[in-house]
């Protein structure tokens, strides 16, 4: 068997189903979930009726590069959202993919040496993904730390040379999961340097990147970043898009990666043998997607609602600053985070997820401690209702 299995710590769901096991909820309340960041939005009416009728192309294995209609309209999304002025070749520069979890996985299997004793950094709290992509990979994962002192960023500046030195990934969130934080234009100029110094390759996940607060302030991307740079082959970056934020289709398993081509190409090799082409009517339906901004509109309008609804509510007992992106509360609880959990779904019928599940033990033990994760993925009323029981659970 694979050694690094072994080292793979247990899925925070997994956790979370091991820490309520066998504490009933009132029958009295309907359970409320606000763990999973499962977007439950309706998903835009364009998508579903060209998904459908696309559905002869069931008949067809889908090749790895995709078809040209689907590299061209994300293509096409690249260059309008973050001003790439016609220098994506969208034919070399950007790849399918079953969804940013699949492809942030297999990336590090991609392109880390397992003889190499590499380093994989990545903040903490994170996703899981990176964790166990940087183990299976043969590499070892670095912390960084994020915290309410540093703005929930890593600080890029506090870590030692040497790690820099074996660093071969450098993964990067923003909109962080879970705390929402915004990667600035500044803080990716300099991971780029840092790059360039050292030698590593950055992969930024931007699934949230269109779930954020101020329509006038869009999140940069580190596409847009290198093309102000000068670097139009996008040297060292990897970025991981989906629809599953933006357009509320978790379920199609639709995203792709874009980027550097020598590091594409490399991808689009792996993913060759690895079997995991986006089939053609999945392609259809997201080429609707992307190619229409009406919906995402909606869709952030919907979240600002829930934020706008919940926060007042949760103010006097819970005060949870509102992040800038994303669609996550990350307050602090003031205590023991798991206990927390257990007496709120006991009390409460509410599923929140602790924030030490979604840490690692850093510099000054784990940042997601005493937090809890909640979600504001479900309809407005339900999420009224799950604050509303929050402050009567902490008012007892």
């Amino acid at each position: 068997m694979h050694p690094g299995l072994k080292r793979l710590k247990p899925y925070p769901f997994e956790r979370l189903a091991r820490l309520l096991a066998g504490v009933t909820a009132p029958a009295r309340l309907t359970p409320i979930s606000l763990s999973i960041g499962e977007p439950k939005h309706a998903p835009p009416e364009l998508a579903l009726r060209a998904l459908v009728g696309a559905l002869d192309a069931l008949g067809t294995y889908p090749a790895t590069a995709g078809i040209p209609e689907y590299r061209a309209a994300v293509g096409g999304w690249l260059e309008r959202r973050y001003a790439l002025q016609g220098t994506l070749d969208a034919d070399s520069m950007v790849l399918p993919v079953n969804g940013t979890r699949e492809a942030l996985f297999a990336f590090a299997q991609t392109i880390l040496d397992p003889a190499a004793d590499a380093i994989v950094a990545m903040p903490n709290p994170c996703y899981q993904i990176y964790e166990g992509a940087a183990l299976l990979a043969g590499a070892e994962p670095h912390y960084l730390d994020t915290t309410a002192a540093n703005g929930f960023l890593p600080d890029l500046e506090a870590v030692p040379a040497a790690v820099w030195r074996r660093c071969a990934l450098l993964y990067l969130c923003s909109p962080g999961n879970p705390t929402g934080a915004i990667a600035s234009a500044a803080f990716m100029r300099r991971a780029l340097e840092l790059a360039d110094e050292y030698d590593f390759v950055i992969a930024a996940d931007e699934c949230y990147a269109e779930i954020y607060g101020d329509e006038s302030s869009p999140p940069p991307g580190f596409l847009g970043v290198c093309h102000a740079l000068g670097r139009r082959r996008f040297e060292r970056v990897v970025v991981f898009h989906s629809l599953s934020k933006r357009s509320s289709l978790p379920g199609l398993r639709s995203g792709f990666v874009a980027g550097d081509p020598k590091l594409i190409e490399c991808f689009r090799l792996y993913r060759t043998y690895h079997g995991s082409a986006l089939p053609v009517h999945v392609q259809r339906a997201s080429i609707a997607a992307w190619q229409d901004e009406a919906h995402v509109l909606a869709n952030r309008a919907l979240y600002r609602a829930k934020y706008d609804a919940v926060l007042p509510i949760l103010a006097p007992v819970l005060p949870s600053p509102r992040p800038a992106g994303g669609f996550y509360l990350w307050p602090d609880v003031g205590g023991d985070d798991e206990a927390f959990t257990r007496a709120l779904f006991a009390s409460e019928a509410l599923t929140v997820v602790p924030g030490s599940y979604l840490g690692r033990e850093g510099v000054a033990g784990n940042p997601g401690a005493g937090r809890v994760r909640l979600s504001l993925v479900a309809p407005l009323d339900e999420c009224i209702e799950a604050a509303r029981r929050l402050c009567r659970f902490i008012g007892r």
